[in-house]
């Protein structure tokens, strides 16, 4: 029960921030998703942003469909193998960067969660995924 709390209440204290970026929750991971491939010169296919963000792609799907049409990113099949689809930030979408770069930042001020706490806890939350995923 705490874990889902948890959850429910961070995903509501991110509400207000990411309204000021017309983004939704789900949306906003996608996003960092998006811009950390980007600074990595990649440019994902659809399945490795659901693997990355553990969303099967009937949720994806719609998210990144939303995103496109609002200019974020563009999805692109391959011409080679149809059932792959990547997906590129726009100049819209690489621009939603800059803006969108405090978020995490005012969440934990707000918190009143410090960088080392903060490094902490998502180490630990990580190792606790790491061993739900091997115990599969």
């Amino acid at each position: 029960f705490a874990l889902y709390a948890v959850n429910r209440a961070i995903t509501g204290r991110y509400r207000p921030l990411l309204a000021e970026l017309d983004l939704t929750y789900p949306q906003y991971l996608v996003m960092l998703v998006m811009w950390e491939a980007d600074r990595k010169g990649d440019t994902p296919r659809v399945s490795s942003i659901g693997e990355r963000l553990r969303l099967d792609s009937g949720t994806l799907t719609p998210l990144l469909r939303r995103l496109e049409q609002r200019g974020l990113v563009t999805r692109q099949r391959s011409s080679e193998d149809e059932r792959v689809v990547t997906v590129a930030l726009t100049e819209l979408g690489l621009a939603m960067r800059e803006r969108a770069s405090d978020v995490p930042v005012r969440l934990l001020c707000e918190l009143g969660v410090g960088p080392d706490q903060a490094v902490q806890l998502r180490e630990d939350l990580r190792e606790l995924l790491r061993r739900l995923e091997e115990a599969r």
